[in-house]
């Protein structure tokens, strides 16, 4: 109930959005984990065929996120959306009917190509439209991806029993119907972005500059790695431990309802605790530490009996549910940062770079673990695998605490360190803001100088004091010099000695505009914004 109430809250569009997301999970997960099994057991390809046809969907997808990025840029979110729909119900459709390589690979090319549209421009649209609240729009869209995967896993593995080709066609009618409903629903708005550079190659070229951003990337590159292993290396472990090949489903089933039930709770507390960018190293290293766990369970000899087989996964449940947890603490933020570290107008080419970079770690990441398998299981050391994930968790989470406390990601505090001196610009207390448009460059930059206030006559009658100066020598005293209230004005002398400072401080603080200082607690914030993307980080 309370994802709905929330979820509620959103415009339209978004929860269109939220609802698109889940049918893509749903269709993908009714197919693609069954395809090898297909082309190998049902079509009797070789091995090396059935890689050709998984890799050029991989190759396609993960190459090809950059344009599908630009292409929200320039055409705007909402029509690259429905295109990727579209060409996905074209490419599970061709699994159902054809059977030779050369259309399986283009089916499978048209699938990874859809992803590489759809999956930068929905994201896209969901950082337009969801304002000040991008953590939790991600954090509702983390949750509906995942419970569309675990329904279409379950989906999925009652119609692969009966026809891999009934899997196809429910898939392709699941993206079909997706393609009608964002076609007829969801709003046009924002359909033609501001250019603002000539060409495509100059976007990509103002994204992969941006020194920040690139750290950003290279920081997580642990988080895809460790999400990656809830396919690949947990699979293995949980039959390793309990001895029963459906214990990767359960895994992923008891992560799915942990993340279905605490999503979106702890994506709201953290945002009353401090925000979640202060909390991005600490899911990061609770997905490290969930590792732990299951090291304890396979390293041993296969069960003896039942019960030890069943507490055996439970260790390793509890290892998945703790990476859930470390993914909804860390991913939400990520992925609301992404958009911050350049202009508005450049939202989809940074989701689609990030995306670049994702997938090359996930897929590095794999090969780094998977011979660490290999390794273990050559020399005797099975704890290999698993304390390499614990490695790249701990040494991600240390670079992107690196990166908060050097304040080089977006949102960071930045306060001032010690009293400043009359003059001296001042930092702000407040958080990084966002460009004029609403997604500008994340730039700090420093306050006008805080000019001392104006010699301050008290109102009295026919008395003079001395004048107010702010952190300046102090002024000598002319109490001597004053008259009483019934004595004579105030000496020439006097006086001047009184009004000396204003013409020094009336010069000071006019030689910018010409006008007199405003009052120093009325300034303006110092906090400001540009639209220019250049690389600089906070002050």
């Amino acid at each position: 109930m309370r994802k709905i109430r929330a979820t509620r809250e959103f415009p339209l569009a978004l929860r269109l959005l939220l609802f698109n997301q889940f049918g893509i999970d749903i269709g993908f997960y009714l197919l693609m984990p069954f395809l090898a099994a297909y082309l190998e057991q049902g079509l009797g390809m070789s091995a090396a065929l059935v890689g050709l046809v998984l890799g050029a969907r991989n190759l396609s997808q993960q190459g090809l996120f950059i344009l599908g990025g630009s292409a929200a840029d320039r055409l705007g979110p909402r029509v690259v959306i429905i295109v990727g729909c579209a060409l996905r119900t074209v490419g599970f459709a061709l699994f159902a009917f054809g059977s030779s390589l050369p259309l399986l690979l283009g089916a499978s090319v048209l699938t990874g190509v859809a992803a590489a549209l759809f999956y930068p421009a929905v994201r896209t649209y969901v950082a337009l439209e969801s304002g000040e609240r991008k953590a939790e729009a991600f954090a509702l869209l983390n949750v509906y991806a995942t419970t569309g995967s675990l329904m279409g896993l379950l989906l999925g593995s009652v119609l692969f029993l009966a026809d891999f080709r009934l899997c196809a066609l429910v898939g392709a009618s699941v993206f079909g119907v997706l393609t009608v409903a964002q076609a007829m629903v969801l709003p046009i708005r924002g359909e033609a972005p501001a250019r603002t550079s000539v060409s495509v190659l100059g976007d990509w070229r103002e994204a992969i500059c941006n020194r920040r951003f690139l750290l950003l990337c290279l920081a997580t590159t642990g988080m895809f790695t460790m999400e990656n292993q809830l396919y690949l290396l947990l699979p293995e472990g949980a039959l390793q431990a309990s001895g029963w090949k459906a214990s990767a489903g359960v895994l992923l089933a008891a992560g799915a309802l942990a993340n279905m039930m605490f999503q979106l709770r702890i994506t709201r507390a953290l945002a009353r605790n401090g925000g979640g960018t202060r909390w991005v190293s600490s899911g990061l290293v609770v997905m490290g530490v969930s590792f732990l766990p299951p090291l304890l369970v396979c390293i041993d000899h296969p069960p003896d009996s039942k019960g030890e087989a069943v507490a055996r996964l439970a260790v390793m449940v509890l290892g998945s549910v703790m990476l859930f947890f470390g993914i909804m603490v860390a991913h939400p933020t990520v992925m609301e940062m992404v958009p911050l570290f350049g202009r508005e107008s450049l939202t989809g080419t940074y989701f689609g770079l990030f995306y670049v970079f994702s997938g090359l770690a996930a897929t590095g990441g794999n090969a780094v673990v998977g011979r660490a398998m290999d390794l273990g299981e050559q020399t005797g050391h099975p704890w290999l695998p698993w304390i390499c994930c614990l490695s790249f968790g701990l040494a991600s989470a240390g670079a992107v605490a690196l990166l908060h406390r050097a304040r080089m990601l977006p949102g960071v505090l930045v306060t001032p360190a010690a009293p400043v001196a009359s003059g001296t610009p001042v930092a702000s207390a407040t958080p990084v803001a966002e460009g004029p448009a609403g997604g500008g460059a994340v730039v700090k930059r420093a306050a006008a100088p805080v000019v001392p206030r104006e010699p301050v006559v008290s109102r009295e009658p026919m008395v003079s004091r001395e004048p107010v100066v702010s952190r300046d020598p102090v002024v000598p005293s002319v109490s001597n010099s004053v008259s009483t209230p019934a004595s004579k004005p105030v000496s020439n002398s006097v006086a001047k000695a009184a009004k000396s400072p204003a013409p020094a401080l009336e010069s000071a603080a006019t030689a910018g505009d010409g006008h007199r200082p405003q009052d120093p607690a009325r300034l303006p914030g110092p906090a400001r914004t540009t639209d220019d993307a250049a690389d600089q980080p906070p002050r």
